[in-house]
């Protein structure tokens, strides 16, 4: 199946995943409306071919409905994207780091998709929705991010279910390790929260903390087997292209992690994951 000019929105473009797949899907003949929250954002996606920006805050209703109303009454694909990491130990936490997690990276997903999903019907299109590795596997100090993931993947099951027979197709793009920018912010997020905490959490969870926050940062930068996000574009355009695309598209280390924890069970599973920053200090 070609592009064919078929109309695609993607949340979430201004780095990362969402960037790289507005370039690849423009660069393929689709016509992509590149969901950024910020001028400078936008600016830099105007030169891409075949990318119109559109400026769009997932968690607020007005600019959602803002964004939609500038799309064609049919749309053939959206790509939901848009995501934050909010990395903590779930005894300290705070509530409204939480809250903005599952805002963004579910609540937002599901508002943008209400928004559209007339316009895809219209379409008989395709809503995408790109999970993680995290949204089956929810490792140490990751609750906040793995719980937003995990609940995205039981929206896209049940949404899956609901539309079967309206002519939409509802896929999962499982990203595993990926060198984006998300893994830097979190990072940052995760010291400011740590300043905030108590003695007894760096005595409970300090060296789990630094352990955790320096993979983060190398897969960020490409390091620890992290893929390029133009390696999730490609699944992603495959999905958007397939005749007969399939319901899930992992990466391939997400694939091994997932079987891996299927095959062993969970508490030999639970051994192998914590051992790396349970070993230490």
């Amino acid at each position: 199946m070609s592009a064919g000019r078929r109309t695609v929105l993607v949340t979430g473009a201004s780095t990362g995943i969402g960037h790289a797949t507005a370039k690849h899907l423009g660069a393929s003949g689709f016509d992509v409306r590149a969901g950024v929250r910020k001028p400078a954002d936008a600016e830099r996606l105007e030169r891409e071919p075949g990318v119109t920006p559109v400026t769009i805050d997932v968690t607020d209703t007005d600019s959602i409905a803002a964004a939609a109303a500038t799309l064609p009454d049919e749309l053939y694909g959206l790509v939901n994207n848009a995501g934050v990491a909010v990395n903590a130990p779930v005894e300290y936490v705070p509530l409204d780091e939480l809250r903005r997690q599952l805002e963004v990276n579910l609540v937002g997903q599901v508002a943008v998709t209400q928004a559209v999903l007339g316009r895809v019907r219209a379409a008989q299109g395709r809503v995408l929705f790109v999970t993680s590795v995290g949204g089956r596997i929810a490792l140490p100090l990751f609750a906040p991010y793995a719980a937003s993931k995990f609940g995205l993947e039981a929206v896209a099951d049940a949404m899956r279910r609901e539309t079967r027979d309206q002519g939409i197709e509802v896929i999962v793009i499982q990203p595993g390790g990926t060198a984006t920018p998300i893994w830097d912010r979190g990072a940052a997020t995760a010291d400011a929260m740590r300043a905030e905490m108590p003695p007894e959490a760096g005595q409970r969870y300090g060296r789990m903390m630094e352990i955790l926050q320096e993979e983060a940062v190398k897969a960020a930068k490409g390091k620890a087997g992290a893929v390029p996000p133009e390696y999730v574009a490609k699944k992603i355009g495959r999905a958007l292209t397939a005749e007969k695309p399939k319901i899930r598209y992992p990466s391939r280390d997400a694939r091994v992690a997932i079987g891996l924890q299927r095959l062993l069970g969970d508490r030999a599973f639970d051994w192998i994951v914590a051992r790396p920053v349970l070993s230490y200090g």
